[in-house]
């Protein structure tokens, strides 16, 4: 993270870019677990804004699972990459197979079906 301190000092320089969002009541800052919940809180905290975790779960190739073939995010959004799939010839089963077991994963599926949870 070149010219940041760490993610909560690179969160205060976003959020002092977006200044002019503050106080709006149609803005809501969403986060990525992991690295960008501390980024996003500090956005969320100087904009006065509610903050919300999108949770997402990669959907791996058989056999090579960092590979991805798709997602599914909070609220059951299923985001495919045909290019992947029809390229490697991976039938509409195995597809459905792997975001069904994504979705029932330990932890997973509470996250992706709740949407997160918002705070002020």
């Amino acid at each position: 993270m070149t010219g940041y301190r760490d993610r909560r000092h690179a969160g205060r320089v976003l959020a002092d870019a977006l200044r002019g969002y503050a106080g709006r009541r149609d803005v809501v800052v969403l986060a990525l677990p992991r690295g960008g919940v501390p980024v996003a809180y500090e956005v969320a905290t100087r904009l006065g804004a509610p903050l919300d975790v999108f949770v997402v779960r990669k959907l791996g190739i058989p056999g090579d699972e960092e590979f991805a073939m798709g997602a599914i995010a909070s609220g059951g959004v299923l985001v495919l990459n045909r290019e992947v799939i029809e390229g490697l010839g991976i039938p509409k089963a195995t597809v459905e197979a792997s975001r069904a077991s994504r979705r029932n994963s330990r932890g997973a599926s509470r996250g992706i079906e709740e949407a997160g949870h918002r705070s002020r």
